[in-house]
């Protein structure tokens, strides 16, 4: 017997909604098996389908927030690391030595907690920068990805949407070996960690990356782009000067010229940070059409200085943005930090206005990792955002400039997959994150 298909919506009526890059009125979103179907006026019929339920969104209602860039382990991070002075290097250090703690399962429990979070705020996707691979020491797990399928489990059990970016990490920088809090990053050679990428499983969306030049030999960079095969390809790039300076040293080249050398750059390719980039280097990224992947709260936390977004933009570069270490889970501070910025870089306002900070919010950084949401459009995943506009902060705005004055505590209403799953800033099922968090750190640092 042929199955008959479903022909029932929910239907999510929205006293206004970001469609197509523009704020539209009173209109309803009809959402069938996970997915939008239809985005019409107010009250309209949607031809073929009958509405089962009808909810009222309240505020602006957009497409769910992508955070291009996470490493989620780093939340165990927040609020131990601002007590010294230093740069990135020093912070490295610490971050290490969380590093060096961490097992599939304490991975796991923070992981949701940390994803729960994402969630609340008004994430609806994520993509984890993912080289916490095997056991401190550098020995195996009885599943070799252990630890990326805790970070996929942990992804499901919070219902966000994961691209697992696998990342190749095989030397302690140019001629440098492994540290010994290295090795477990490490699977030992380029082949290795291809097999092992290689055994994921097919349901599970996967990129993969370079963690840097730095800890990728020159000679096994066309390796993992190779591996790339049509998937996202991430790399962190020219986050510090030193690593520009060292580079540089080694083969004449700039990071960026590196990766161009191995058939790295294209259009499914995200660079994270490009702080420091030359001119040729912004003109070649923008030449490939890769996403540069900014992390506007990151940056500014470890002192990285300020990239050059609003150049790369104009290059011909896709801007995105991402998280990093989940300093702040917030994605309206990272959309506005993106244009704060250029504005004390450059003493100019509106390099990147309301319309262009939406879409490096949404759709870029969807499409950077390779997930179809960030619009409110037909075929869509049905993961919406109501976010409020009578709040001490969001009293009186223009609703297109929310974006630039709302924060994650506006965020009232996050459905995923045409289902409400927060409410308050509290999700349905496991309520505040917060006490969720604060176990699942405890352990980590026990």
């Amino acid at each position: 017997m042929t199955a008959v298909p479903d022909r029932h919506v929910a239907v999510f009526r929205c006293a206004a909604a970001w469609v197509r890059g523009e704020v539209r009125r009173d209109v309803d979103i009809a959402c069938a098996a996970g997915t939008i179907v239809a985005v019409v006026p107010a009250g309209a019929a949607v031809d073929g389908f009958a509405p089962v339920s009808v909810e009222q969104l309240p505020g602006l209602v957009v497409p769910g927030f992508a955070d291009a860039h996470s490493h989620v382990f780093h939340r165990a991070l927040r609020g131990r690391t601002h007590d010294g002075t230093g740069t990135f290097w020093t912070w490295r250090e610490r971050m290490y030595e969380l590093a060096g703690r961490l097992d599939p399962d304490g991975l796991r429990e923070l992981a949701f907690a940390g994803f729960l979070e994402l969630l609340c705020a008004g994430y609806t996707a994520v993509g984890e920068f993912h080289y916490l691979h095997h056991p401190p020491g550098g020995g195996r797990y009885q599943d070799p990805n252990a630890m990326g399928l805790a970070i996929s489990e942990a992804a499901q059990g919070a219902s966000i949407d994961l691209t697992l970016l696998d990342i190749a990490y095989l030397a302690g920088g140019f001629g440098l070996g492994l540290s010994d809090v290295q090795e477990r990053f490490s699977d030992g050679s380029v082949r290795n960690w291809a097999q092992r990428v290689a055994q994921l499983p097919a349901g599970l969306r996967v990129g993969v990356g370079i963690h840097s030049v730095r800890a990728v030999p020159v000679a096994d960079l066309p390796v993992v782009a190779e591996a790339a095969a049509g998937r996202p390809l991430h790399a962190h790039l020219s986050e510090q000067p030193q690593e520009n300076a060292d580079a540089l040293a080694a083969t004449g080249r700039t990071p960026t010229g590196l990766l161009q050398d191995a058939g790295a750059l294209g259009p499914r390719t995200a660079v994270v940070h490009g702080t420091h980039l030359t001119d040729d280097d912004i003109e070649t990224l923008g030449r490939a059409g890769s996403f540069v992947v900014i992390c506007p709260t990151t940056e500014a936390d470890l002192a990285d200085g300020l990239p050059a977004a609003g150049r790369l933009s104009a290059a011909g570069a896709r801007v995105a943005l991402g998280g990093d270490q989940h300093v702040v889970v917030d994605p309206f501070a990272q959309a506005r930090g993106l244009e704060y910025g250029e504005r004390l870089a450059g003493g100019r306002r509106g390099v990147f206005g309301p319309g262009a900070i939406w879409s490096a919010a949404l759709e870029s950084s969807h499409a950077a990792i390779g997930s179809p949401g960030g619009t409110l459009t037909p075929g869509a995943p049905a993961d919406l955002v109501a976010i409020r506009t009578d709040s001490v902060r969001t009293a009186g705005s223009e609703l297109d400039q929310l974006v630039l004055c709302a924060s994650a505590q506006d965020v009232e209403v996050v459905v995923i997959g045409g289902r409400v799953q927060v409410r308050s800033g509290v999700h349905v099922r496991f309520g505040d994150p917060g006490p969720l968090l604060a176990r699942a750190i405890e352990k980590a640092w026990r």
